[in-house]
C-alpha cells in the first residue's frame, strides 16, 4: 500500500506503485484536456493491495460535472491494465486551486487559459475583487473581466485590452 505522502507498505512493490501511478496520473481532465488529473491536484491518495487499486479523488468543487467522467476514466484505465479499481470521492478538505502543480499552471497558460493566482494572494471578498489577470497570450495585465463564468463554472471569461484576444481564467478556489 502506498499513499501520496510516500508511506510504503510491504504489500505493493515500488515498481508496481510507479506503474499504477503513471497510468492514473496521465489521465486528462475532460473539461480542460491540456491538463492531467495529477496536474490538477485532484488525486488525494493511492493504495495498492495485490491487484486492487484504491484511489481517492477530490473534485474541483462539489458539483463538478466532470468528476463522474474522471472516475470512469480512472476505472477504465485500471481495468484495461489488469487492476481492480476502487474509486472513492473525497470532499473534505475541499480542493483548492493551490493544488494545481507548477507544470499544470504552465500547461494552462500554454493552452490559453490564465492560471489561478495563489489563494493567499486573493482579496477576502474575491467575488467583487478587481485583481489584475495577465493575458496568457501576450502577458499584458491590461485585461478586463467579461463574465464571472466561462465555458465551465471553474473558469471566468476575460478580454485583453492590449492584444484584443478573449481568454479564460481558471478561477481561484
Amino acid at each position: 500500500m502506498v499513499s501520496l505522502k510516500g508511506d510504503l507498505c510491504p504489500e505493493a512493490p515500488p515498481n508496481l506503485y510507479s506503474e499504477v501511478w503513471d497510468l492514473v496520473s496521465s489521465i486528462p481532465d475532460p473539461e480542460v484536456p491540456c491538463i492531467t488529473i495529477y496536474d490538477l491536484g485532484i488525486i488525494r491518495k493511492l493504495d495498492i493491495i495485490e491487484n486492487q487499486v484504491m484511489i481517492k479523488l477530490t473534485p474541483t468543487y462539489s458539483g463538478c460535472p466532470a468528476i463522474n467522467a474522471i472516475e470512469l476514466a480512472v476505472e477504465e484505465k485500471l481495468r484495461e491494465n489488469g487492476f481492480i479499481p476502487v474509486v472513492e470521492r473525497v470532499l473534505s478538505p475541499p480542493w483548492t486551486s493551490d493544488w494545481i502543480t507548477k507544470e499544470g499552471k504552465k500547461k494552462l497558460k500554454d493552452y490559453g487559459i490564465a492560471p489561478p493566482p495563489p489563494v493567499t494572494d486573493i482579496e477576502e471578498n474575491s467575488f467583487f475583487s478587481t485583481q489584475s489577470v495577465a493575458c496568457p497570450k501576450c502577458n499584458s495585465s491590461n485585461t478586463k473581466k467579461v463574465s464571472h463564468f466561462g465555458s465551465t463554472a471553474c473558469k471566468a471569461q476575460y478580454s485583453c485590452n492590449s492584444c484584443l484576444e478573449p481568454f479564460e481564467l481558471f478561477k481561484c478556489i
